[in-house]
């Protein structure tokens, strides 16, 4: 991309380019009435009244420069995409400006003696104005350029720390070029308050959810509490834990399956503020009826832990 082509496509740079600009600047708003008199039901507004007379009043002005009617032009336009997200006031923005921006982008990236493509750079660049406008002051008439500068550093920055993450020469940037701006959730005494009192919380519900989770780990099976114990505490692998037990893999995976939603689903009944349905295992049954007259050592679990069911 050469800034010779892009320069051709600005209005400002042909002869007789105030005349060329009103021309386009008329026919953006022209067309932006003809789709709401058409009655599309499209979000069509490209300029509102005020900066319709924003514009009117840039160019009106005889005693601007090229350079400080481009950055008034610029900051109105911005300011309507800002407020209606119209299509043909992005295009404008983007012929008006692209080939100063492109200067920009290509002196930053010299500046660092990267190789990359100054052209790629600018349609992130452009990608960023177009991504963000909810952050564009126009108090300034000047605004545009101010803050085109600022992405044009910062997307430069990225670029070259994108590339450099792969472990190759990485390139030392300079202190004055990194962001000066204050981060958008920098802590306050209000903030710094509320999130000691959510981590307070926080620790508080972890106490309560693993003294939960230990009561009803206690209440399985000793198989179930053996593989459990082998796969998260020990680490090991779910083949090893079955060797260990004597079981076949896959016995071992629903062993665990079945585990972890006995204690789940006990915990959940517990929260929402059920019983959480634990009794001996069997109890009630015909089959446990029948075996009250056995030894304690012939019932299930030695007849003496409760079970989740």
């Amino acid at each position: 991309m050469q800034v010779s082509d892009l320069l051709k496509a600005s209005p400002l740079t042909a002869i007789g380019g105030r005349a060329k600009l009103e021309e386009r600047i008329d026919a953006l708003i022209k067309s932006g009435s003809k789709m709401v008199a058409a009655g599309t039901g499209k979000k069509c507004v490209e300029l509102d009244s005020e900066d319709r007379a924003r514009l009117t009043a840039a160019l009106a002005d005889e005693a601007l420069s090229s350079e400080q009617l481009r950055d008034s032009v610029s900051t109105a336009l911005m300011d309507g995409f800002r407020k209606h997200t119209g299509k043909g006031t992005f295009g404008l923005l983007y012929e008006l400006n692209a080939a100063q921006l492109l200067v920009q982008v290509a002196g930053r990236l010299r500046r660092y003696s990267s190789k990359a493509d100054a052209g790629d750079v600018l349609q992130e660049v452009f990608f960023n104005v177009y991504r963000y406008p909810h952050r564009f002051d126009s108090s300034r008439d000047d605004a545009f350029r101010v803050w085109t500068a600022m992405i044009v550093r910062n997307t430069v920055l990225k670029h070259l720390r994108s590339r450099s993450t792969g472990g190759g020469n990485r390139r030392e940037i300079p202190f004055e070029d990194l962001s000066d701006q204050p981060v958008a959730h920098s802590e306050t005494p209000l903030s710094g308050a509320l999130q000691n009192e959510a981590n307070l919380e926080c620790s508080r519900a972890y106490v309560v959810y693993l003294q939960l989770y230990i009561e009803f780990y206690t209440m399985l099976s000793e198989r179930e509490r053996r593989a459990l114990h082998l796969v998260e505490v020990d680490g090991v692998s779910y083949r090893e834990a079955a060797a260990s037990l004597g079981i076949k893999l896959e016995n071992l995976k629903m062993v665990i399956f079945r585990a972890r939603k006995k204690i789940h689903r006990a915990m959940r009944r517990v929260f929402d503020g059920l019983s959480p349905d634990c009794r001996p295992a069997r109890v009630g049954t015909p089959q446990t009826q029948n075996s009250a007259a056995r030894p304690a050592a012939d019932l299930p679990n030695g007849g003496d832990q409760p079970r989740l069911s």
